[in-house]
């Protein structure tokens, strides 16, 4: 996945992307992914979130907001990954309300700049 061309990035987090290969190359080969749709993950290291609480909160707010961005992406494969870690002196709780609103907030800055340089494949169609 990583291998794929990084979308958006910022202090914190990076978003890759890997374009998906739903068909078959061939009969005996099983494609990744079997069905085209958007694909998102979540990449939380120890070394920039040294508590689980932590790690598991950043993956729900990614999850989250990932869910309310999924229309505006183009189908893919992705990788939200946590590229460095918050300030502890400012986040004091592995958990508190003050990480998960920093956090989402990044998060939807990320996914913004993505849907948004990103060619639009499920815009609705006019009638």
């Amino acid at each position: 996945m990583l291998a794929g061309s990084t979308l958006s990035r910022t202090p914190h987090f990076a978003l890759h992307a890997l374009a998906l290969d739903v068909e078959p190359v061939d009969s005996t080969v099983k494609p990744m992914f079997n069905m085209a749709t958007v694909w998102l993950g979540a990449m939380v290291p120890k070394r920039w979130a040294r508590r689980a609480v932590t790690r598991n909160a950043l993956k729900r707010q990614i999850y989250a907001v990932g869910a309310l961005y999924q229309a505006r992406l183009p189908v893919a494969a992705y990788v939200v990954r946590l590229r460095s870690s918050f300030d502890r002196a400012q986040f004091v709780s592995a958990s508190s309300d003050a990480l998960k609103l920093a956090a989402r907030a990044e998060l939807q800055q990320l996914l913004e700049r993505a849907a948004q340089a990103l060619p639009q494949v499920h815009a609705p169609v006019q009638a």
